[in-house]
């Protein structure tokens, strides 16, 4: 298996990136799109079509993605010899992921919370933790790429 991580290394490494971003894509867009969905609520407008984009969004991009993004990432990880001391970088990395991936199922269940009719929460409280991705995206590439310390 190692031989054939080795010998695949760049490809895996692409398509763990480009996983990587499919994920990240959605994880940017459904609290935007739930910020629209708790408005139309608020307002007593229609709001059907926001609950169709948010499980097409869910089923058909970022949790197919996640998982590709998990599964190519530990790949990589046994490439690298994380198990052989290859750094708390990787570790911390590797928390925030777990972050991540927990965050990602926060926002599934508020998609079924949606379909109550009534919005879980604020529009005001989706606007706050939309940026809960981008900052994590931040500090993990930082990690990954800089290894600062």
């Amino acid at each position: 298996m190692r031989d054939f991580i080795i010998d695949n290394y760049s490809w895996i490494l692409a398509l763990h990136l480009i996983a990587v971003m499919f994920w990240m894509a959605g994880m940017y867009y459904l609290p935007r799109l739930f910020v629209y969905h708790a408005e139309s609520i608020e307002r007593g407008e229609p709001y059907a079509v926001f609950e169709r984009m948010e499980v097409n969004l869910l089923r058909i991009i970022m949790n197919p993605a996640m998982i590709i993004a998990w599964l190519l990432g530990i790949i990589l990880l046994m490439r690298a010899g994380f198990w052989n001391g290859a750094g708390w970088w990787i570790a911390g990395k590797l928390v925030l992921v777990i972050f991540l991936t927990g965050y990602h199922g926060f926002l599934a269940v508020m998609r079924k919370s949606f379909l109550s009719g009534r919005a879980p929460y604020s529009s005001g409280f989706f606007r706050l933790i939309n940026e809960i991705a981008p900052v994590l995206t931040i500090i993990i590439v930082i990690l990954a790429i800089v290894q600062p310390f």
